[in-house]
């Protein structure tokens, strides 16, 4: 059967917060973007429970529901929106080819999308330790007292004993931030020694609040769906131990990887893979293309954030339309 085509003056490529936002700001200005469904629809909040720090809700809302409204606002104003598995993307020439399969693990190409402007936000996935019970409900306990982000859910742990996983700067900055809320917060580290700055080692290990478990290892997240999380089964490297150590609340702070592989060798990103952009914009280096979300954004990674970046992207995306017309032969530019 062969390829369906679609030509799009604006293509977006992702469907979390950054995605949709720039989708309704599109569709607003009557540009019909076409939203293309990534591996995860809606974003790393549909995996969330409550949010309770984005504006507009007073008493908080449901991260699925959140995006649900996202995606109703943006097909509101006539965006069209796809699942299809991005396979490989020309950014040679406008208009830009993308090439969609019908699954990750199909064979053959099913769709050829033509996109005079495409904006990418791809966002970003969380690291994960890979252990039983860190699955996302109803599997496991993600999202039921594991969490990647202290900063959106550190508030929903009162007066709890926490836990968080890693040695970088992000470890200690989330072990930081939940003392507000946590009785004691322990750090569960692999090695006898931090990756982070040496002055956020400082900080942590002055707090009087924080402990540290050194050369240990987390095996397990233990708890069940009622109860939430209860403790960890840990192994200690050195003394070839295996325990449980009590805790209600796990964060696991052991990076972000953005979701740029497509990118490779065509756009330019940091060491990381967080696609660069060109100053208060979200132009990258090739005309015509635009990032945003966490795909652009290594330092906040919030819902809102996203979210504003996303309009930022919709408005450059118009306004090299109104500059550019009709697809040209398109170069990287300069800047």
């Amino acid at each position: 059967m062969p390829a369906t085509e679609i030509s799009k003056k604006v293509v977006i490529l992702g469907s979390g917060p950054a995605g949709l936002t720039a989708a309704i700001y599109a569709s607003r200005a009557q540009l019909e973007p076409l939203v293309i469904d990534g591996p995860q629809p809606g974003g790393q909040l549909t995996i969330t429970t409550d949010v309770e720090n984005y504006p507009g809700f007073a008493d908080g809302i449901m991260g699925p529901e959140l995006m649900n409204q996202f995606r109703a606002q943006a097909e509101r104003f006539g965006t069209e929106i796809i699942n299809v598995w991005i396979a490989k993307v020309d950014l040679s020439e406008r208009p830009f080819t993308l090439y969609g399969k019908d699954s990750a693990d199909s064979a053959e190409v099913s769709t050829i999308i033509k996109a005079e402007t495409l904006i990418i936000s791809t966002g970003a996935s969380a690291k994960w330790l890979g252990v039983p019970g860190e699955e996302p409900v109803p599997e496991g306990l993600g999202g039921n007292g594991v969490s990647a982000c202290a900063t959106c859910d550190g508030f929903f742990f009162r007066n709890r004993p926490l836990t968080v996983v890693g040695g970088g700067d992000t470890a200690m900055e989330e072990a930081m931030f939940l003392t507000r809320f946590a009785t004691k917060v322990t750090i569960v580290h692999r090695r006898d020694e931090f990756r982070a700055s040496k002055i956020m080692q400082e900080r942590v290990l002055a707090h009087e609040k924080i402990e540290v478990l050194w050369n240990t290892e987390v095996r397990e997240i233990l708890g069940s769906k009622e109860e939430g999380v209860t403790g960890i089964r840990i192994f200690n490297s050195q003394t070839n131990e295996e325990s449980v150590f009590p805790t209600e609340g796990v964060f696991i702070a052991i990076g972000h990887k953005p979701n740029t592989e497509l990118f490779e060798g065509v756009l330019e990103m940091d060491e990381v893979g967080y696609l660069k952009t060109e100053g208060r914009t979200m132009k990258t280096k090739v005309a015509g293309v635009f990032a945003c979300g966490d795909a652009q954004d290594s330092y906040y990674r919030q819902a809102i954030t996203a979210a504003g970046t996303g309009c930022m992207a919709a408005i450059d995306a118009e306004r090299f339309l109104a500059e550019h017309g009709e697809a040209e032969k398109v170069t990287a530019t300069n800047w």
